[in-house]
């Protein structure tokens, strides 16, 4: 009789690279630059396959500016998306805001037609968009509608340079004006986004009984009812429901705003032994992301959860004050890239 071969039940099936859509943001801005910079670090580009998604004419006219600093075009593979108009480096207008739609508009059909794994989205600016007619948000609004997608959420990541404490903040509420947050914010939706971050640190991080700090409201976290009374009326008790139905978790809060990110501050920087949580929520833009900034400017990335794929941005804007200069830093593009490529690598599901 023949013998037969039994595969070896130990052999791992190589992992496929991911695929990575890179649209360039607003050609006025620094996305350019960022983006050139960051895909000539071999480092970046190792266990990843970028496609840059827009207009060839404007990379290559980076490259008059300190073009060792760039990776050249004719070195990447490249998408093109030819926009038409007046763009003028500095100045976003409705030319440059349409061209910005359309790089992301192209990235987002691809990504959902199965030919990219993640989009790691450059600036836009919102002005340019709207100057184009295209009124959402930002970039999060329209990546969500395209996917058919209700519950989203913007989820922003750093790495501590000095402990390689991880800082992973999400947002309950993100561009709505301060004096819409407290009627916009209801357990319901509260519910939703704890939810979503609880899948996305399970999935992409690993972290199945995490520790989650949730910020108050108020001053003082309303001082039981004296400076405001939403923690009183519905966040406390919407916390207790949420700790006897997840009796495996620990859900801190609602923590006074203003001492939530004391012990973020300590490990980041690693002053003390701090037992700072694994992951924290913040009610509105400013009381996650003022914080999220001063600590982690040059290296958090906007993640976007919800999502049927990964998409991560730098997080800074467009700069137009710095763009064409040859000075932004692509310090936060380097590791947009890198995370959207941690994240579909270690997916659990």
């Amino acid at each position: 009789m023949d013998s037969i071969e039994i595969a070896d039940s130990t052999t791992t099936k190589k992992p496929v690279r991911p695929r990575l859509a890179l649209p360039i943001g607003d050609p006025a801005g620094i996305g350019l630059e960022v983006t050139l910079q960051a895909l000539n670090d071999p480092e970046v580009t190792a266990n990843c396959d970028v496609t840059v998604i827009g207009d060839r004419t404007f990379l290559t006219e980076l490259l008059k500016v300190e073009p060792q600093k760039y990776i050249h075009p004719s070195k990447l593979t490249i998408i093109e998306v030819p926009c038409s108009g007046q763009i003028t480096v500095g100045i976003g207008n409705a030319a440059s805001g349409e061209a910005s739609f359309r790089y992301l508009e192209k990235a987002i059909a691809l990504t959902l037609a199965g030919e990219f794994d993640a989009i790691v989205t450059a600036p836009i600016a919102k002005s340019a968009w709207k100057a184009a007619g295209h009124n959402y948000p930002g970039q999060t609004e329209l990546l969500a509608e395209k996917a058919g997608v209700e519950k989203f959420g913007m989820l922003f990541v750093g790495t501590s340079p000095h402990t390689g404490w991880t800082l992973r903040t999400l947002l309950a509420t993100t561009h709505i004006p301060l004096r819409q947050v407290a009627d916009t914010l209801t357990p319901q939706l509260m519910a939703a986004k704890l939810d979503l971050l609880l899948e996305s640190l399970d999935k992409y991080f690993g972290i199945t009984k995490p520790r989650i700090a949730i910020a108050g409201l108020n001053p003082h976290s309303g001082e039981q009812g004296q400076l405001g009374k939403e923690e009183q009326e519905w966040l406390i008790p919407w916390l207790e429901q949420e700790r006897d139905r997840r009796p495996g978790l620990v859900l801190d809060g609602p923590i006074p705003p203003d001492t939530m990110w004391v012990k973020p501050a300590q490990a980041w920087f690693g002053s003390i032994d701090s037992k700072a949580h694994d992951a924290y929520l913040a009610l509105y833009h400013d009381q996650g992301l003022i914080p999220v900034k001063q600590l982690a400017f040059d290296r958090a990335v906007n993640t976007s959860i919800g999502l049927p794929f990964v998409r991560t941005s730098p997080d800074h804007g467009t700069a137009f004050d710095i763009a064409g200069l040859g000075i932004a830093d692509p310090t936060s593009m380097k590791a947009a890239i890198l995370l959207a490529t941690e994240m579909i690598s270690s997916q659990r599901f």
